[in-house]
C-alpha cells in the first residue's frame, strides 16, 4: 500500500498537513490535518508499508497494545482510502 504521488506531508506550526501539489490539486482539492501518529503512519505508507508493518511500527513507537494499534491503523487507512489518497 502506498500514498499517491503529489501529496506532501508538511508540519506547519506544530500541525501535520497533507498538501496536494501539481495534478493532485484537481483530484484532492483541500488539505488534510493529521495527528502526530497519523503523520508517523503517513511516512511509512509513503514508502509502501503494509498493514502488518504499520501495526509493528506503532507498537515499537507508542505504548499501546496490538489490538489498539491494529484498530487505529485500519481506521487511518480507511480514512485515506475514503479520500482517494492511497494506491
Amino acid at each position: 500500500m502506498k500514498t499517491k504521488a503529489n501529496l506532501i506531508l508538511r508540519e506547519i506550526v506544530g500541525t501535520w498537513i497533507i498538501v496536494p501539489v501539481g495534478e493532485m490539486v484537481v483530484e484532492f482539492n483541500g488539505l488534510m490535518n493529521l495527528s502526530e501518529s497519523g503523520a508517523f503512519l503517513w511516512k511509512k505508507l509513503a514508502v509502501g508499508a503494509e498493514v502488518d508493518e504499520l501495526v509493528a511500527a506503532m507498537l515499537s513507537e507508542y505504548n499501546i497494545d496490538e489490538e489498539t494499534a491494529r484498530a487505529d491503523v485500519q481506521e487511518f487507512i480507511g480514512q485515506l482510502q475514503e479520500r482517494g489518497l492511497l494506491i
